[in-house]
């Protein structure tokens, strides 16, 4: 019998069962994934691509869904000449079937039953929705304290969802706006808790720098980081 991280690794057929855009460049799918094993927050789901001539492209996407949902949901944000998330954000439709393995990844999955804190930035905030969704599920709301961060509000997936959820919410370039910065982070950082730091490298790499100087132990500390280290990238 199959093991689940063997499972796991499977490839299988995942129905696309609903898309939703949320701006220019993000879609939310959700799929039914036949067989799978169910996943912790943070962890992420592969989907593969495949061109008539054989040609594959494959990428990875954390899981917005929590773990007793039916439904696997991803967040995709489309990039410059992506050839993955171009297609998916602009060709797949309800009903067409994608090719997927997971859930993958153990170093920036959360418990569920140990204090956390979620700081994301962008796209970013995808894994932070599961494990908001999950804290929720199994009663532990008071676990997880989440900060955000986006260019605008326009820019930030799930806004209202986080923002019903308490998240500190900052827009770094929104009239008025604010940042991330070392007191923000300082004011919120806890040694006691994990914390789960997901977005572009420059974000992630200055969420780390902050949390550090707050006297966060650097071993509580998990990145997930993705995508350019230029100036588009959301840096809080």
């Amino acid at each position: 019998m199959a093991t689940d991280p063997q499972r796991a690794a499977t490839w299988r057929d995942a129905k696309v069962v609903s898309v939703d855009h949320h701006g220019e460049l993000g879609v939310i799918l959700r799929l039914h994934v036949p067989d799978r094993v169910v996943h912790r927050p943070g962890q992420h789901y592969v989907l593969r691509l495949r061109a008539e001539d054989g040609y594959t492209a494959s990428r990875s996407y954390s899981a917005v869904s929590g773990p007793a949902e039916d439904l696997v949901e991803l967040y995709v944000e489309k990039v410059p000449d992506g050839e993955v998330s171009g297609f998916l954000a602009e060709v797949v439709e309800p009903g067409d079937v994608l090719e997927c393995r997971g859930p993958i990844g153990r170093w920036f999955a959360w418990d569920g039953a140990t204090p956390a804190l979620g700081i994301g930035g962008g796209s970013g905030v995808a894994p932070l929705v599961s494990m908001l969704r999950h804290a929720r599920a199994v009663g532990r709301p008071e676990l997880l304290h989440l900060a955000v961060s986006a260019w605008t509000a326009e820019h930030l997936p799930y806004r209202e969802e986080l923002e019903a959820a308490g998240a500190l919410v900052a827009y770094s370039r929104q009239k008025g706006g604010s940042r991330l910065d070392a007191a923000v982070i300082a004011a919120i950082a806890d040694p006691g808790a994990t914390a789960f730091v997901c977005g572009s490298a420059r974000f992630t790499l200055a969420m780390e720098s902050h949390l550090l100087s707050a006297g966060q132990p650097e071993a509580s500390i998990r990145i997930e980081r993705f995508g350019p280290t230029g100036e588009n990238a959301e840096h809080g």
